[in-house]
């Protein structure tokens, strides 16, 4: 199983009133995506991974048992790792994720239209 599809599902029920919100596969996990900015993701340990705003990081890790995320020996500014036994009650769980939408629907909206391409032509002979 790549993701936890319990937390998955609990996700679902908080983020179910969302306008623009879709759900991706990725890195293992399943992300939900909101306004086109990646809010938060079911990863494959269960745990929650929560994008917040990088200034409030420390704060919020300093009074939660939040941990920052760390991708490829990297610690990712912004988002927070909480284990699955801190997400026991629906209460918990969508305090956190009413942390991932709000920071996500504060960013400046993604404009979602494919870049086309310009045709290269080939030159004319004269």
């Amino acid at each position: 199983m790549p993701y936890e599809e319990d937390l998955a599902d609990r996700i679902r029920e908080i983020v179910a009133i969302e306008s623009e919100l879709t759900e991706q596969r990725m890195f293992g996990g399943l992300a939900f995506v909101v306004g086109g900015h990646l809010a938060v993701g079911a990863s494959q340990s269960g745990s929650l991974l929560v994008r917040v705003d990088p200034g409030r990081s420390a704060a919020l890790i300093a009074k939660s048992t939040a941990v920052p995320m760390v991708m490829g020996g990297r610690q990712m500014a912004g988002w927070l790792r909480i284990e699955s036994s801190e997400l026991a009650t629906k209460r918990q769980l969508a305090k956190w994720v009413g942390r991932g939408v709000e920071y996500s629907r504060s960013l400046p909206a993604k404009n979602h239209a494919k870049k086309k391409r310009r045709l290269q032509r080939p030159p004319t002979r004269r």
